[in-house]
């Protein structure tokens, strides 16, 4: 299973680097592909449990939020949060009222949110001056944070943290991804953007609290619907969903941290 995942990673890892140093529209595109197949996988989830998502509408809603990203001055964002989750609901009308269509409403409505709008925060902090940094940033505390509290939850950990969302999370591997994930996160912002080392303390906390509830906001609704996985696309990974979890809670918490801390770093 290690092996698998590293291989998985040894094929990923180059695609994300090169996506995040070209940016602009690669970047955009990549979170595009990205969003669809997560959107994609989280309505699969839900209509395993007999719901009767829309997979058009609950998609071309996260693809309009993504959008947002890259053209906020359109304000599409506005206008989609109008539009679609009213769309939606008339959607509902015509099934006639069945059964669970107050529920198929609002899973579609905030789960392309919970991915589209979300994502559209790569693209937005990309674009960034030093965008590239404060992604790497991101990313790599994420990353390093995650092995971390794997790598020491399998070798020592014995109290479990959330049992009832995720059994094999300890309160060791988080205290190994606290520290692993904070010290990554102290050196690149450091390094490569000049953050005092007070405030890459707390944007390093900011990222892992993001990180780990992020895997665990994941987490629930996995366990809603009784599924392991949010599907098999990446060996060893899980789906894409799996795979962007964290960071779809990491990433707009960095933007957020980023647009308090530039006036402070220059």
């Amino acid at each position: 299973m290690l092996s698998t995942r590293v291989i998985s990673a040894a094929i990923l890892l180059p695609i994300a680097a090169l996506v995040v140093y070209l940016g602009g529209w690669a970047m955009f595109g990549a979170m595009l592909l990205v969003g669809m197949l997560a959107a994609y996988e989280y309505v699969t989830m839900l209509r395993s449990k007999e719901r009767r998502l829309s997979y058009v509408l609950t998609m071309a809603f996260a693809a309009l939020l993504i959008a947002d990203g890259q053209w906020s001055q359109l304000g599409l964002a506005r206008w989609g949060l109008l539009a679609f989750p009213l769309g939606i609901l008339v959607a509902e009308v015509f099934h006639g009222n069945r059964s669970g269509s107050l529920h198929d409403w609002a899973t579609s409505v905030t789960g392309a949110i919970y991915v589209g709008y979300t994502l559209s925060f790569f693209v937005r902090l990309r674009a960034l001056d030093q965008g590239i940094y404060w992604i790497i940033v991101a990313f790599v505390s994420t990353w390093v944070c995650d092995t971390g509290a794997y790598f020491v939850g399998s070798a020592i950990g014995k109290h479990k943290l959330c049992p009832k969302i995720s059994p094999k999370k300890t309160w060791e591997g988080a205290i190994g991804g606290l520290i692993s994930g904070v010290l990554t996160a102290i050196l690149l912002s450091k390094w490569l953007l000049n953050v005092p080392v007070g405030w890459g303390i707390l944007l390093g906390v900011a990222i892992v609290l993001a990180a780990t509830f992020g895997d665990l906001a994941e987490s629930v609704i996995k366990r809603q619907v009784n599924v392991k996985d949010s599907s098999h696309l990446i060996p060893g990974h899980g789906g894409m969903l799996d795979r962007v979890d964290s960071l779809l809670f990491v990433v707009p918490t960095v933007y957020a941290a980023s647009r308090f801390l530039l006036p402070l770093i220059g």
